[in-house]
């Protein structure tokens, strides 16, 4: 990317920006004119541009089965999900404690510019209880509707959560419906009160609304305030204390579920999975039971909230995989991942999302429908809730239909195309189908 000195106002917004330095370039056809070149692909507000690291070093082979705890934070939009991760993050020392710390696991330019959560995201922690060190691996989910799926199957890899209320707020929709998707999964859940320092809070209210709706006993119910870090390592030992680890065997045959994965330029597709059995190691040949194609493992690693790279990851954890798998239709969500030499039972799967919404999406131009299928096939790679089918239209030309969750699904991925791979579309006007009998 080249900034020309013609563009000052656009060279000044980047200029303030700490992370960017700027390399001079010298125009060889005119060596007067000087231009600034930013050594970086796109330009990005993510979090994790701002937290800084610790430096704590997490060995995963230190941590048999009966000393991982993985859960999930589920909760309404706006109850503070995101803002209890950043203390769990702190407190445990996985990222330098500072007031620039918001949002850390919201990487995405969207959830940073709307103050929402629209993917869930893993962090490795380490916290220790009574000179014992605890690998907890944290899932932090969306609490819109329209980002279900992304709980459910972020639940798959949990062994309990915690339910997060609003002491202000009380009891909501998502929270109802959240706690429901836990309760069908017989996970054990952790109750929290948030923000019980607000002057408004009403805690003992929201305590009667969760016994009576749920049956949650008032003595299990913690009381934080995520924001200024006040109960954080009650809730910790908690999770350690309530949340049953995972019931896995290092000596077993590896198998892994495969729960998200992304895309990366330079590495290809990425897997998110959680490690059921066994062990997975650098060289290892793997391969998915959808596809049944042989994979080598070039990099392997565990998220610290970044990836972090490691020698090998083991039963009850999770992880990443990097295998030079390119073809972004091989990697299928729920899938199972296992060594190439031993077959294994396949995991159960999940359940495939019903759309809400449909709506038609066309390139502005027709020669860039090469370049919009691509982004396309990158950013469903990474959302697997969306139905997608070819289209053509007599105006619009050859385009897709796209079935979504609900609208903000909709303007959300929209905003991701144009963000993340500058897709420029025209998007139809959301329909909702309905189906009717006749009784003639």
């Amino acid at each position: 990317m080249t900034i020309r000195s013609g563009g000052r106002e656009l060279l000044r917004m980047f200029w303030q920006n700490k992370n960017i330095k700027f390399l001079p370039v010298t125009n060889p056809h005119n060596k007067s004119y000087l231009s600034y070149r930013l050594p970086i692909t796109r330009f990005s507000t993510a979090a994790h541009s701002e937290a800084q690291p610790s430096s704590i070093i997490v060995n995963p082979e230190d941590f048999p089965p009966d000393r991982i705890r993985n859960f999930s934070i589920i909760a309404h939009i706006d109850h503070g999900k995101s803002t209890l991760a950043d203390r769990l993050l702190e407190v445990t020392g996985t990222i330098k404690t500072s007031s620039d710390n918001k949002q850390i696991l919201d990487k995405l330019q969207v959830e940073r510019e709307r103050g929402i959560t629209v993917k869930a995201q893993t962090a490795t922690m380490v916290y220790e209880v009574d000179g014992v060190p605890y690998l907890l691996n944290l899932i932090d989910t969306p609490g819109h509707v329209d980002f279900s799926y992304e709980v459910s199957r972020s639940l798959s890899a949990c062994q309990g959560v915690i339910l997060l209320v609003d002491a202000n707020q009380g009891v909501q929709a998502q929270t109802v419906a959240n706690f429901y998707l836990a309760f069908g999964k017989n996970l054990p859940m952790i109750p929290v009160l948030n923000k019980i320092d607000l002057s408004n809070a009403n805690p003992e209210k929201v305590i009667g609304q969760l016994e009576s709706l749920f049956e949650i006993p008032p003595e299990s119910v913690l009381k934080i305030s995520a924001k200024v870090g006040l109960g954080i390592h009650e809730v910790l030992k908690a999770i350690i204390k309530r949340i049953p680890p995972p019931s896995g065997s290092r000596e077993l045959a590896p198998r892994a579920l495969l729960f998200d994965s992304w895309y990366d330029r330079y590495k290809g597709v990425a897997l998110l999975v959680a490690l059921k059995d066994g062990c997975l190691s650098v060289g290892d040949n793997i391969s998915l039971v959808h596809t049944e194609k042989s994979y080598e493992v070039k990099e392997i690693g565990i998220l610290n909230p970044f990836p972090t790279p490691m020698n090998s990851i083991y039963a009850g954890q999770a992880g990443y995989i990097f295998c030079n798998m390119r073809g972004m239709k091989e990697a299928h969500t729920g899938d199972t991942v296992y060594s190439t030499n031993h077959k294994v039972e396949p995991l159960p799967g999940f359940e495939e999302c019903k759309p809400m919404v449909f709506a038609g999406v066309y390139p502005v131009v027709q020669s860039e429908h090469s370049q919009l299928r691509s982004a396309l096939d990158k950013l469903l790679l990474n959302d697997p809730s969306i139905h997608c089918v070819k289209e053509s239209s007599p105006a619009l030309g050859n385009g897709w239909r796209l079935g979504f969750l609900g609208v903000l699904h909709m303007d959300v991925f929209n905003q991701r195309l144009e963000q993340e791979y500058g897709a420029q579309v025209v998007l139809t006007s959301p329909s909702v189908p309905v189906k009717g009998i006749y009784n003639g």
